[in-house]
């Protein structure tokens, strides 16, 4: 994750279309007065969870899938979390590493209970198929024999994961800069500590080097405390819905400008009230705060990897 770190703060020093705005961060610091308001992980009760390696078998699957909802307008995140965990309750070895390498389109939309075609559905079925793949090479089929390979440690987490399955590799390239960002691998390993709760599989020396998940939500969030200021130039994109490609200038800076900002407001809060929190946290915050606001402005990309 320090390569995530390094790079995003690269991206702020040359951002051209996005500046991480001081006195933004200040306000948003002072306000909250060191008191994050504590997300819990499943707070709307979607997510499958038995405290076992199946949870993690879960986890993996729906965090190869946790990307590009926006051009459905009635589809979002909580869709494909319950949809994935009603298919588990149904049958227990839906998601077996075999089986993952076999599901199409329909079977997929199927699994999810959806009506229509998936934003990137051949994507997804191919990440479904990676996945099933690799971890049937390397990790005896389970996702929880991944997570133990890495001993306890998230960082090594995040690598053994882009080092195996390259739908993961969440990389750009930025002003001959290669830039990290590792949102889907990151998160995987947020999952799983929310999800257990810091124990069993769920434990991470090092929880505290994960950055947030720089998608869509988070962004749009900063931009309306104030902490990310755009251009006139990319405002206007924005707010008029126009796509922004993939890997562009101005979908990196979006992206990394976000984790360099709750970096330093992580740095804030300690500095000014004496307290440490995770990025992990912040992320809960500010992701629930946004998907709760029904006007809120997103960039559009089309993107596998958010």
């Amino acid at each position: 994750m320090e390569e995530v770190k390094a790079t995003a703060a690269w991206v702020a020093a040359h951002s051209t279309h996005v500046v991480v705005d001081s006195s933004g961060l200040e306000k948003v610091v002072h306000d909250i007065q060191g008191s994050i308001p504590k997300v819990e992980w499943n707070f709307e009760g979607i997510h499958y969870f038995d405290n076992g390696p199946l949870t993690v078998q879960y986890l993996f699957v729906l965090d190869a899938l946790n990307f590009c909802f926006w051009p459905d307008k009635e589809l979002n995140y909580d869709d494909l979390a319950s949809g994935l965990k009603a298919a588990l309750l149904k049958d227990k070895s839906v998601f077996d590493a075999d089986r993952l390498q076999t599901y199409t389109g329909p079977q997929l939309r199927e699994l999810l209970n959806w009506p229509r075609p998936l934003p990137l559905e051949d994507e997804r079925v191919r990440l479904l198929h990676e996945v099933g793949a690799e971890l049937e090479r390397s990790f005896r089929g389970k996702a929880a024999n991944l997570v133990e390979s890495c001993g306890k440690s998230a960082a090594t987490l995040v690598a053994l994961i882009a080092r195996h399955f390259p739908g993961f590799r969440d990389h750009a390239l930025y002003k001959g800069h290669q830039i990290f960002l590792y949102k889907r691998a990151q998160i995987f390993a947020a999952d799983l500590w929310g999800a257990f709760k810091g124990q069993g599989y769920g434990s991470f020396y090092d929880i505290g080097q994960v950055t947030i998940f720089a998608d869509y939500i988070i962004p749009a969030v900063l931009r309306q405390l104030g902490v990310l200021r755009y251009s006139p130039a990319l405002a206007t994109t924005i707010d008029g819905n126009s796509e922004i490609g993939s890997g562009t200038e101005e979908e990196v800076e979006i992206r990394a400008c976000s984790v360099y900002a709750v970096e330093k407001m992580k740095e804030l809060i300690e500095a000014k009230i004496g307290k440490q929190v995770l990025s992990v946290e912040l992320d809960l915050w500010l992701w629930a705060f946004g998907v709760q606001n029904q006007t809120l402005q997103h960039h559009r990309t089309l993107s596998i990897y958010y």
